[in-house]
């Protein structure tokens, strides 16, 4: 259960990240998952070393701090994307030249 749960929190933190980031990311839906998740987990980390981890009701400071470094990866990422595919591109385009 506790793969499903990240994977579900994964898909809204990554969701949202797109929707809150200016432009159009180009990453596809499984990469943004994962995307959310790892901001998951960095937000996680970061709550807890500031010491809101565990707190009483909602944790809306540990929420912020996932949503936070769900953004800086989100937009990293797909960074990373467009750069690695658009140098796939460039390369195949440059293989299949007729000269």
């Amino acid at each position: 259960m506790g793969w499903l749960w990240a994977i579900i929190v994964g898909l809204v933190l990554g969701v949202l990240a797109k929707a809150i980031l200016p432009g159009k990311q180009h990453s596809p839906l499984w990469l943004t998952v994962i995307f959310g998740m790892i901001g998951a987990a960095v937000g996680n980390s970061l709550a807890g070393s500031f010491g809101i981890r565990n707190t009483p009701g909602i944790d809306w400071g540990r929420h912020v701090l996932q949503l936070i470094a769900a953004l800086i990866i989100v937009a990293l990422g797909d960074m990373l994307y467009l750069a690695v595919r658009g140098r796939r591109r460039r390369d195949r385009d440059r293989d299949h030249v007729d000269v």
